[in-house]
């Protein structure tokens, strides 16, 4: 969506764009991330045509929410027909599991230790539709790759319907071989559903790799504001879908009978064959506007640049916290990396006591399920880390004392 400015040029390690921004170093953004200049104007923007027009603001923002689908799916590899708008991942996913076309008995692979968004629907689906839930473990797949989808195989040669997993694990970082999930599952006649939250907009994502589905939001890695979000539907599965949640914006056409000269209301017309049937009601244009701004800084950069440069953060930070006793969960092969790094603390440490006191010193980060998680992205600089470390000296020193 072109703003009515040029747009603010992105810079690796440079975080001028976020003149607000009070820490030493915020290494948060698989939480929520922090909104930057150009993000704060346009969501201005918005609210100014809102407020001096009212409805006028809706008419003005709506057609230019066109090029954000348009600036999301390019970044995905996606065509803007497979794209819809949704308010957050949990939403795309609850979409699916109560869209595919199940038959009682159905299988359905989920992973323990996954966030519980991309379980607990699966988990309610296999309820309503009498499916068969099998977990299985990511410890084959945290040893290696190829340990992991010989253990994805086995079970999809006993028949599956459909893989639920994340592109990234929110714990450790591990970044799934999803290109070779993919594979597998349609050689087996299964979906793969992906959960892309803690990947899209750091770790590169691209569908056309055999993805099925792929729900995400924009407040973590994307960059924007919390209420937004995007799931993908890819063509050759949307005409399939039984979208049972659908609603008035569903239907093929849903607005023509607010802009005719005469009534055209009916209550037959055909749903939408096209991912766009998920998009139920009215959206939050503020939301979508201000992602826009956010993809427009994101698509500054190549694709993988922000991968590698948050990866060399990582690679120093990491080595350092080892240095000083504590555990690392970061795969060790460079292939399953992501942008996320979780740390178990030294012994006899306390996690929250710890987190609090980097956060008294500007270190800001966060603690799932037992674990530190740094999670730096374009605007963090490689100079920080000596920092970082020295917060982390002194904070130990504290508990320790």
């Amino acid at each position: 969506m072109p703003p009515q400015s040029a747009t603010a040029k992105a810079t690796l390690g440079d975080r001028s764009l976020f003149p607000d921004l009070r820490c030493t170093a915020y290494l948060a953004h698989a939480a929520i991330a922090p909104l930057s200049a150009p993000v704060c104007d346009r969501i201005a923007e918005v609210t100014h045509a809102y407020a001096k027009g009212g409805v006028a603001g809706f008419v003005e923002w709506t057609p230019r929410l066109r090029e954000v689908r348009k600036d999301f799916a390019e970044h995905i590899s996606a065509d803007p027909r497979e794209v819809a708008f949704i308010s957050n991942t949990t939403h795309g996913v609850i979409d699916i599991a109560f869209a595919v076309p199940w038959k009682k008995g159905d299988r359905v692979i989920v992973f323990d230790g996954e966030f519980p968004g991309n379980i607990t629907p699966w988990q309610q689906a296999a309820k309503e539709f009498q499916l068969e839930l099998c977990w299985h473990s990511l410890e084959p797949f945290e040893r290696a790759a190829d340990e992991g989808l010989a253990e994805l195989e086995r079970a999809l040669e006993h028949g599956v319907r459909l893989v639920a997993v994340s592109a990234v694990q929110y714990k450790t970082g591990l970044r799934m071989p999803l290109a070779e999930m993919a594979a597998l599952c349609h050689r087996y006649d299964a979906e793969l559903f992906v959960d892309a939250i803690q990947a899209v907009g750091a770790t590169p994502i691209d569908v056309s790799c055999g993805i099925d589905y792929l729900s995400t939001g924009s407040h973590k890695h994307l960059m924007g504001a919390e209420g937004a979000g995007f799931l993908y539907v890819a063509d050759r599965c949307a005409g399939k879908c039984h979208p049972r949640l659908a609603g008035w914006l569903s239907h093929q056409d849903p607005t023509e009978f607010l802009i005719r000269d005469k009534p055209t209301l009916r209550y037959d017309n055909p749903l939408k064959t096209s991912a766009q049937v998920f998009e139920i009601g009215t959206t939050s244009i503020i939301g979508f506007a201000a992602l826009g701004a956010s993809i427009e800084l994101l698509s500054q950069f190549e694709q993988g640049a922000i991968h590698a440069h948050v990866n060399a953060y990582l690679d120093a930070l990491e080595q350092g916290l080892i240095a000083r006793g504590f555990s690392s969960h970061r795969p060790h092969t460079a292939s399953l990396r992501s942008t996320l790094l979780g740390v178990g603390v030294p012994e006899g440490v306390s996690l929250t006591r710890l987190s609090k006191g980097l956060r008294g010193r500007g270190v800001i980060c966060n603690t799932p399920d037992g674990l530190l998680r740094f999670s730096p992205h374009w605007p963090n600089h490689l100079d920080e880390v000596p920092q970082v470390l020295a917060a982390v000296d002194q904070a130990l020193a504290e508990i320790r004392g």
